[in-house]
């Protein structure tokens, strides 16, 4: 008997075990699922007990009721499980498939972890499971071909690496007008761009906050309040300690002496020059973010206080410098 059969056997059985999760952490659906159909208009029937579910939350924003060609729309793509944006334990990773019959052009920022879909380039599809929103551009024919239609199939999955029960998948569809459907004269909200959505109708239209989740919110909103109050006394505080220092050092040292030490030129031009140019980058800074709001306050404050305290120590210098060179500064 030959004895390397059984090995071979077991060596092709785990590998088949660990080609198992490679289904689960898909990088976008195949274009046909395993029924040999469209996955985009017939779903992915490896998840899910092969059907629909409600759980599954695909919504879609940004669609105009009317293209005008060549036009360029950004559409956000949300596909969520219900019972996790209810408040409980759900699914928390996702993906999707769209496509729009290959009439117009699909792009996007390489930061969205999408990319052409598998086996068509013409649709799209996540590059791995995310949490379950991306932004993409759709750009319209160059001239009109009349209603455009769409189909997005999204899927919430458990994460376990196994298409099993605890995914769940769901279907939209949806079409765009051609150019000249709506005339100047219709309403101005059927010209506006617009959310289509699919999934368990309580989850998106009737769940409200539970009091417990009010209570929680409200707790984390006067935690948040008071950490940042706190943080702006705590710094506000501390800097009053300093310039209140400082201001009574000066007076003593007015009044009393001794005043600062003895600092020869050759050392103070150098030191000036650079506490100088300190105070001057440091206040350039402060003020564009304060103009721009670009950083927080925390942040903000930083800098003006580098600013003004650098400011001082080119006076520190300049008072230094200034002082009359004593037997033990010569020696």
């Amino acid at each position: 008997m030959n004895i390397r059969s059984p090995r071979l056997m077991i060596a092709v059985f785990l590998i088949c075990l660990l080609a198992i999760p490679v289904i689960g952490f898909s990088q976008g659906p195949p274009a046909l699922n395993a029924e040999e159909d469209p996955t985009v208009r017939f779903g992915c029937t490896c998840h899910g007990n092969a059907a629909p579910g409600v759980r599954a939350i695909v919504m879609i924003t940004g669609i105009p009721v009317m293209y005008e060609t060549d036009q360029a729309y950004e559409f956000t793509i949300n596909v969520a499980d219900s019972v996790t944006l209810s408040g409980s334990d759900g699914n928390t990773e996702a993906g999707f498939l769209f496509s729009s019959n290959a009439v117009g052009d699909f792009s996007w920022d390489e930061s969205q972890n999408l990319r052409d879909a598998v086996d068509n380039e013409d649709d799209v599809s996540h590059s791995e499971p995310g949490s379950g929103t991306w932004t993409l551009i759709w750009t319209a024919p160059a001239e009109d071909v009349g209603a455009i239609h769409f189909w997005l199939v999204g899927n919430s999955v458990d994460g376990s690496g196994l298409p099993d029960e605890g995914d769940y998948w769901n279907i939209l569809t949806f079409t765009i007008n051609a150019p000249g459907t709506i005339v100047s004269g219709d309403s101005d909200a059927t010209l506006q761009t617009r959310t289509i959505a699919v999934g368990d109708y309580d989850t998106l239209f009737l769940v409200e906050e539970s009091e417990a989740e009010k209570r929680a919110e409200a707790q984390k909103r006067l935690s948040d309040a008071i950490f940042s109050k706190g943080n702006l006394f705590y710094w506000t505080t501390l800097t009053a300690l300093i310039v209140g220092a400082v201001y009574q050092r000066e007076i003593l040292e007015r009044r009393y002496g001794p005043g600062p030490e003895h600092l020869a030129m050759e050392l103070a031009y150098p030191q000036g020059i650079r506490r100088s140019l300190t105070s001057i980058i440091a206040f350039v800074i402060a003020v564009d973010w304060t103009a721009n709001g670009s950083q927080t306050d925390f942040f903000i404050g930083i800098a003006w206080f580098v600013a003004f305290w650098a400011a001082y120590g080119v006076y520190r210098t300049y008072r230094s410098a200034m002082v009359e060179a004593t037997v033990p500064d010569v020696m």
